[in-house]
């Protein structure tokens, strides 16, 4: 009569624990996807200087693949539009011509992606946190094209960004970027008048008086793929 008492008080605990450890077994995710949408704006030759002018529309797709809390690689494609004024700035063209531009972009690219606090959710012995700030860098490849010049360049992005897990799969954050890029072509979109990638005829060389542009998303991911424990992987 005892050993079937032992029994049956393993087999209950059992049937409450199984689960949470399941559970526990699968907090654990290989993946996030989701969106993201925002603002973008420009900087070269029709504004040097000041960051978020003449803002404009971006939205895109998002995969981040987890390598640990710590680190993750990022794949985004955003589409996104640019404008520039010349009429505002101090500095004189030859002529004193002015232009203003706006076009889309395409922007496909990958980023590493380090988190300053370990990132999860139910695994407190591990010290993993639900909120965490983190910087990236990457490359990516840019293509606007024409109106007048269609482009397409390496870019190389660097940034930082907060992640909140509001749930056990679904994420929230917060990102801004800089896209460097190897073009001095992202505003010419005039045949005539103006043209902003040689506006002074000094041939530039390297990253020297490249154009670049930035995003500031929102962005929301769910976590897909669970990690197998047993494989460990």
């Amino acid at each position: 009569m005892a050993f079937i008492n032992k029994t049956l008080i393993i087999f209950a605990l059992l049937t409450f624990t199984l689960p949470n450890f399941i559970q526990a077994q699968e907090d654990e995710y290989k993946m996030e996807a989701g969106g993201m949408f925002g603002g973008s704006f420009y900087m070269g030759d029709a504004n040097t200087s000041t960051p978020f002018k003449n803002m404009q529309f971006a939205a895109g797709a998002m995969a981040r693949f987890i390598l640990n809390p710590h680190m993750a690689i990022k794949a985004n494609l955003v589409i996104a539009k640019i404008a520039g004024n010349t009429a505002d700035l101090k500095n004189k063209f030859p002529g004193n011509n002015q232009v203003s531009f706006n076009r889309n972009i395409f922007d496909l690219g990958a980023q590493y992606e380090y988190n300053f606090l370990g990132y999860g959710m139910g695994q407190e012995y591990k010290a993993i946190k639900r909120f965490t700030p983190y910087i990236l860098g990457g490359m990516g490849f840019t293509f606007a094209p024409a109106p007048a010049k269609g482009v397409f360049t390496v870019n190389f992005p660097i940034g930082l960004g907060v992640k909140y897990k509001i749930g056990k799969r679904l994420n929230i954050g917060c990102e801004t970027t800089m896209r460097l890029s190897l073009s001095d072509n992202l505003d010419v979109t005039n045949k005539e008048g103006l043209i902003l990638s040689d506006p002074y005829g000094i041939k530039s060389t390297g990253m020297k008086n490249k154009d670049s542009y930035s995003f500031t998303t929102l962005f929301i991911t769910y976590d897909i793929f669970p990690k197998c424990k047993k494989c460990n992987n």
